[in-house]
């Protein structure tokens, strides 16, 4: 592949490689790695953000679960779609993808054929069920409601379907709870799993305690209740989904050790009344990407302690207007100057509406001025996922740096 002086993503012939792999017909990849941001920020110069991609910390956290966790593993791919990530999730040995939406399964089904897709949102179109079972062959889905299990018997016509019932799960200590919007009550998915095994489907039983779970002992009190409606449903699980929620580390959420995470789900997995030809799967996803990705915006312009730069809550800054999260910050100057003093600072993103602002102060250099750059840590899950086209900004650009995440510096003693 040939180096493009802006970097932008370009698209690869079939018969294209990449520095790290072959790539896959259609999709894009980023230009040739780079040692580290500085590197790139040196050599380009760019005025537009660059997320900074570390396939071989994608590598790492992959193994790590696949290795750690005591099942099945799927990659949630509405954390981070971008075709590079899939694919280096998929060479790292991780060959099933929580898909929630038919773009997500033709993404995965029509670059990866050898990877499984699973159609885990519990709220789906008729014609998406029709494509997702007839074109993509797509034969494992999530309900949480009578209703949809009525409309994916007659939109796929199919009944060599596993399906599984969303049990809604207690309060837990999350960033982003998700059973007020879906997962049946136990009662209701007792009735639902009946209803599953009498309509002639494979069943199963999924959960999700919510994102970023600072606490691994959700896990087992939604096990717990998964045991019960178990118990009271009395018919065969095929499947038992333990979800998401697995947590990143970021400056102001210090996450348990993932390996705490697994150790209480196999403790609960060991009196959990399934037979031994049930498939236990989890669905991470920041805990597989965050820390592969990096952001670099640039300084437009410095206002006193106010910073404007080319990225926003609008696009790649959703999760710190949100939720609060701090991602790590530090200032690149190609020629390694900068203030030794560290100050606070307000920073504005790009677009004309006065929302766009980090609703916390960001430390760096004191000195911090128009054209140099700031590297955003832990920007692998939620960022380019969730970015919009609002004001005609609309951060794309990808390229692979070989370095670790970056570590923050403050103020020297």
């Amino acid at each position: 592949m040939r180096y493009s002086p802006d970097l932008r993503s370009a698209r690869i012939d079939s018969d294209a490689t990449i520095a790290d792999g072959i790539a896959r017909p259609g999709w894009s990849f980023p230009a040739c790695p780079f040692d580290d941001p500085d590197s790139m920020v040196a050599t380009v110069r760019p005025s537009y953000p660059v997320y900074c991609l570390r396939p071989h910390m994608l590598t790492a956290n992959a193994r790590r679960f696949l290795d750690g966790f005591p099942g099945l593993v799927m990659y949630a791919v509405k954390c981070n779609p971008h075709p590079a990530v899939l694919y280096h999730l998929y060479e790292a040995g991780i060959r099933h993808f929580d898909t929630a939406s038919l773009s997500e399964i033709a993404a995965v089904r029509e670059n990866l054929p050898e990877a499984e897709a699973y159609f885990m949102h519990p709220v789906k179109s008729r014609a998406a069920l029709l494509s997702a079972a007839k074109v993509y062959d797509v034969r494992h889905y999530v309900i949480d409601h009578a209703d949809e299990l009525a409309k994916i018997d007659e939109a796929t016509g199919r009944k060599d379907l596993d399906i599984l019932v969303r049990l809604s799960t207690p309060g837990a200590d999350v960033l982003f709870e998700l059973s007020r919007k879906f997962g049946a009550p136990p009662d209701e998915a007792v009735a639902l799993l009946r209803m599953v095994h009498g309509a002639g489907f494979r069943t199963g039983l999924a959960f999700h305690v919510g994102s970023q779970c600072g606490d691994p002992g959700a896990y087992r009190t939604a096990m717990d209740s998964a045991a019960a409606v178990i118990r009271a449903a009395d018919v065969p699980i095929r499947y038992l989904d333990v979800g998401g929620g697995f947590p990143a580390n970021y400056d102001n959420h210090a996450a348990p050790p993932l390996e705490d995470y697994f150790s209480a789900i196999r403790d609960r997995l060991a009196s959990m009344p399934v037979g031994g030809d049930c498939v236990v799967m989890c669905e991470p996803g920041r805990a597989l990407v965050a820390n592969a990705v990096s952001l670099v915006a640039q300084v437009h312009l410095r206002k006193g302690d106010a910073l404007y730069i080319n990225d926003g809550i609008f696009h790649s800054m959703n999760e710190p207007a949100s939720v609060g999260i701090r991602h790590p910050a530090r200032m690149i100057r190609p020629d390694g100057s900068g203030a030794r003093h560290m100050a606070e600072f307000t920073i504005y993103g790009p677009t004309c509406d006065s929302t766009d602002v980090i609703p916390h102060a960001v430390t760096l250099p004191a000195d911090i001025g128009e054209g140099d750059w700031i590297e955003f840590g832990q920007m692998g899950a939620y960022s380019n996922a969730m970015s919009t086209r609002f004001n005609g900004f609309h951060p794309e650009t990808f390229v692979t740096v070989n370095s670790p995440p970056f570590r923050p510096v403050r103020e020297d003693p």
